[in-house]
């Protein structure tokens, strides 16, 4: 075997995931399962390939060629030729060599060439664009823009992933053993409490219970919690010596004590190797390719022309080495296309899995009292875990007495579903019709890309404000990113999620803001270009940040950041204006007690000149002492003589309070002025500044460990002037909950019902953002994390209601698919049909062994579709566990359903909303064991629920029916659900 070879089936190896075949999760298993069978095609169906292409060069082979010709030089020799290496014999059979070609040097060219290209475009699990042109120099695909931006990852999309706090296994002896690493769900941060500053979490061998066996694997028990100033690496050291000194575990032991050396580390033990990529996962973001095999594809094109076929070598006096120069550039071309089709399939199938709609896996509800009937007060009486959360939130002390009497006169307590049971909720919502009009906000717990992506149906064209906040990768922002594609990393992350924000907006009302610093703005700027187009630019905002300088700032002292802002169309779309407030009233009195009320002077003189507006310069006759009052040739009246006595009929000419000043002024009324015209400089004295933001967030929960949210004023302005009835913060992440603190204090100054959606995929959902939220319903200010009333004692709290959702990751995705053993008769007819075996293995072998796969669509779960489980990452630290999908709430955002009534009625689930093209939808969910065809049939007719009627544009009903369909509204629930759940759009 050619070293050549060898490298090759190196890279190979790494391209398809083969050299972690110890890894046991994920992808990693569903390739592994496979392993064997890919290694097998790879290395002796596809390569083999290479060898059998060239088989037809020659009849006689170039070793029995060498021999001939040594023998006719050796036969010259001993006949006393004169030159017996240029005799016609020996000329005949040199020139018969030089036709013929060395196989085995081409072969190796061949594997050289695909070990070159393949390696360039993969860097450590993605591939990036890497086309040279020549040495040193690189090109980018250009389609005549004047400007362009281009980035490594421009066309991938960035995965932001939470993997590192997922079960991590491993497979150890000929992968028979399991070693998995478990996180002890019981030490996550409780109570909003941050770790502190040098105690960050580390990841902590569990030093009562480090290792057991369970179900024959072997588990490492770890806590993921504050660890002083140790480094990560110093506790993986003390990890390894202490469970290596476990007794008990002996054919364990001895297994983890495998070496694996690295060259830096000769003594490095399997376990360690482990332990080290465990604690070290999520320190980089990965990607996906949208298209990796026309990238490939057109990549590949442009290598052979610039790399293998060199034009120059094309002529009349070398045509046969131009034959095998084509010959090998076809063989090239065809086993590179064969592994390009099926990497792509590997990436296309995980680009299914990232753009697949996700599954809802809990759906909540928090709202005020006056909300709910009081038929159910005697229940939350009842329930101890509601009281405790209200204590626990500042609402109550643990000596209150909760009674039906307290919870009427309380109506601005907030209600978490979470604590109640599936009647209680059930009850609750069946009570409040139209429902999505009474709910004032969502909370979405999620990657944002799915989270928007989920929303698409729903929320098309009806967001009237996104703000988002991003990260400035300043390498404390928690923003991973791949080594040296820093920018690249964020601008991917930015540009797909405003892509998909872009298609949620109102397209004559929307507008986008984001705030950023001067690090990444200029960025940011032509990134915004791409998604909205440089004509729909509004603006660069100023915000004033601080409210002192940084006088030991290396350079300037860094006291502003910008917000950038976009309209979806700038030309259908206007600011709202700002209220005066009382600052900016000030320079308004009455001193002439005018019953228009208040007013200013204003100048009665413009900057023009006699010469220029001769039809301004004229006398003013004065009032008291009747003189004529001319104005200066530069600088004449501000207003035709004609307006002059329109001025002075309707008692808007001011001549001081004796009336004996010798210039007269203008009457310009507190009403005439209106709200204000936003301008581009935010002061902090207007919006707040940092410290406020901070201030703020800790009068609400003073222990919290959030260091950056933003001043609640700033959130206020962007809300006013996007005119935001419907505010989506989404980006990355929505963090502490200032905008919806924002939303929440707007309303409550004027009535107004704007609403927002919020989505946020760390800890911080559960310890800051939702606790924030509820307590500013509850009161308007707080102090020390207790709610403040004011001078005369009212909390000023607001009716409310928001849900919150926590939705399918991408990692559970991975780790809910399943593959399927393929049946004897399969194997048969792939073991007997090579070329299709070749088509099965390149093209879609993982589409079809994966397709029943819980996290794919398990059509059979629909029979109960109450009960679909998914194994679901929980808490912060990931442990995971079967979990009830909620499918009802799924599809309602896969159809964009705008509910109107939920309810549980004899055992069926019932929805009516609209979807929307603004028709009315009926959706019934069952238990197809406990409600076969007849009882659905009985259930309608009881109900009036008739097909053959005006009153639903389309019914929805999940498993097959004998319902009577003479207008084909009726729809199976699983088909339309598996059909939207893979309408994959330019996201």
């Amino acid at each position: 075997m050619s070293e050549t070879y060898k490298k090759l089936i190196k890279t190979l190896q790494a391209l398809f995931e083969m050299d972690k075949a110890d890894l046991d999760f994920g992808i990693y298993r569903i390739m592994n399962q496979k392993r064997d069978e890919i290694s097998r095609f790879l290395e002796n169906d596809l390569l083999a390939q290479v060898r059998e292409a060239f088989t037809d060069f020659t009849d006689s082979s170039l070793a029995e060629l060498k021999q001939e010709l040594q023998a006719a030089i050796e036969q010259a020799r001993k006949f006393g030729a004169p030159d017996p290496e240029n005799t016609e014999a020996v000329r005949e059979i040199r020139q018969k060599l030089a036709s013929m070609v060395d196989i085995t040097a081409v072969e190796n060219e061949v594997f050289s060439h695909l070990h070159t290209f393949f390696s360039r475009y993969y860097d450590k699990g993605d591939f990036i664009s890497q086309r040279r042109y020549k040495k040193d120099t690189y090109a980018i695909p250009y389609e005549g823009e004047e400007v362009k931006l281009y980035w490594a990852n421009y066309d991938q999309y960035y995965i932001k992933s939470s993997e590192h706090l997922r079960n991590y296994a491993f497979v150890v002896k000929d992968g028979d053993k399991t070693v998995r690493i478990k996180l002890v769900e019981a030490d996550t941060e409780k109570d909003n409490v941050k770790a502190e500053s040098g105690k960050e979490r580390r990841f902590v061998l569990d030093a009562d219970n480090p290792l057991s066996v369970e179900n024959g694997e072997l588990h490492i028990h770890f806590h993921y919690k504050p660890a002083g100033k140790k480094k990560q690496t110093a506790l993986n050291k003390e990890a390894i010596e202490t469970i290596f000194q476990q007794e008990g575990f002996d054919d364990w032991l001895a297994l983890l004590k495998t070496p694996a050396p690295t060259e830096k580390n000769q003594d490095r033990t399997l376990l360690e190797k482990h332990l080290n990529d465990y604690t070290a996962r999520n320190t980089f973001d990965y990607f996906i390719h949208k298209d990796l095999g026309g990238f490939l594809r057109r990549e590949l094109d442009f290598y052979i022309k610039n790399e293998v076929l060199f034009l120059d070598d094309i002529d009349d006096a070398s045509f046969q080495v131009t034959e095998t120069h084509l010959r090998k550039i076809r063989v090239l071309r065809s086993i590179a296309h064969k592994i390009i089709r099926m990497l792509a399939q590997l990436e296309d199938f995980q680009k299914k899995l990232w753009l697949k709609k996700k599954f809802v896996v809990e759906t909540h509800y928090c709202m005020t009292l006056d909300r709910v009937p009081e038929a159910l007060y005697g229940e939350i009486v009842d329930n101890t875990a509601q009281h405790e959360e209200w204590v626990k939130l500042g609402f109550t002390t643990e000596d209150t007495e909760i009674t039906e009497e307290y919870l009427k006169e309380n109506s601005v307590l907030v209600l978490d579903t979470r604590f109640f049971d599936a009647a209680f909720k059930d009850k609750l919502l069946a009570s409040i019709e139209n429902f999505d009009e009474q709910c004032d906000g969502l909370l979405v717990h999620s990657e944002n890309f799915q989270a928007l992506n989920l929303m698409q149906e729903r929320y098309r064209e009806q967001v009237k404000c996104v703000y988002i906040d991003p990260p400035y990768n300043t390498g404390g922002d928690g923003f991973a990113y791949k080594d040296r594609y820093q920018h690249s990393s964020w601008l991917a992350a930015l540009t797909g999620r405003a892509k998909a924000a872009y298609s949620l907006l109102s397209t004559q009302k929307g507008c986008f803001f984001s705030c950023i610093d001067d690090g990444e703005q200029d960025k940011l700027r032509i990134s915004l270009d791409i998604v909205f187009g440089e004509d729909n630019f509004v603006a660069n905002v100023i915000w004033q940040k601080k409210y002192a300088p940084a006088n030991d700032a290396t350079w300037l002292s860094d006291d502003h950041d910008f917000l950038v802002l976009f309209a979806k169309d700038k030309l259908g779309w206007s600011p709202g204006r700002l209220p005066r407030d009382a600052k900016q009233n000030k320079a308004y009195s009455n001193p002439d007690n005018d019953p228009r009320g208040r007013w200013r002077a204003d100048n009665y003189k413009c900057n023009k000149t006699a010469d220029e507006r001769p039809n301004l310069y004229y006398p003013i006759i004065h009032p008291k002492t009747g003189e004529e009052i001319w104005p200066n040739r530069n600088a004449v009246w501000r207003y035709t003589k004609e307006q002059h006595e329109k001025n002075m009929a309707e008692n808007r000419v001011w001549w001081g309070k004796d009336g004996r000043n010798k210039v007269p002024a203008y009457k310009r009324f507190l009403s005439d002025v209106g709200d204000l015209v936003p301008r581009t400089i935010w002061k902090y004295d207007e919006v707040g500044h940092n410290q406020d933001g901070i201030r703020q967030l800790r009068a609400l929960m003073p222990q919290t460990g959030f260091t950056s949210p933003k001043p609640v004023g700033l959130l206020e302005r962007v809300v006013q002037v996007g005119k935001g009835d419907l505010v989506l913060d989404y980006f990355y992440f929505a963090g502490s909950g200032t905008t919806a603190h924002a939303v929440i204090n707007l309303n409550r100054e004027d009535g107004g019902k704007r609403k927002y959606i919020l989505v946020e995929m760390g800890e911080y959902f559960d310890t800051v953002l939702k606790p924030r939220i509820q307590k500013v319903v509850y009161s308007r200010d707080w102090k020390d994390g207790k709610p403040k009333p004011d001078s005369d004692g009212n909390l000023n709290g607001i009716f409310h209601c928001f849900k919150y959702l926590r939705l399918e990751s991408y990692e559970d995705t991975l780790n809910n698919l399943i593959l399927k053993d393929r049946t004897e008769q399969q194997d048969d007819l792939l073991k007997a049909n090579p070329a299709l075996r070749e088509d099965y293995m390149l093209g879609y072998w993982l589409d079809v062994e994966t397709a029943d796969s819980p996290s794919l669509l398990n059509i059979e779960q629909f029979e109960d579709p109450f009960n679909y489980r998914l194994h679901i990452a929980t808490g912060s630290v990931g442990a995971t566990k079967p979990t009830r999908v909620d499918l009802v709430e799924t599809l309602n955002y896969l159809i964009g359903l705008t509910v109107k009534h939920i309810d549980t009625v004899r055992g069926f689930r019932v929805v009516t909303g609209t979807n929307p093209k603004d028709e009315f939808v009926l959706v019934i969910w069952r238990n197809l064991k406990e409600k076969d065809n007849a009882a659905l049939e009985e259930f309608m007719e009881k109900q009036a629920y008739h097909p053959r009627d005006t009153e639903f544009d389309h019914i929805y009903v999940n498993c097959d029916h004998t319902l009577e369909d003479p207008h084909s509204k009726v729809k199976m629930i699983e088909i339309e659900f598996k059909r939207l759940m893979f309408d994959v759009r330019d996201v």
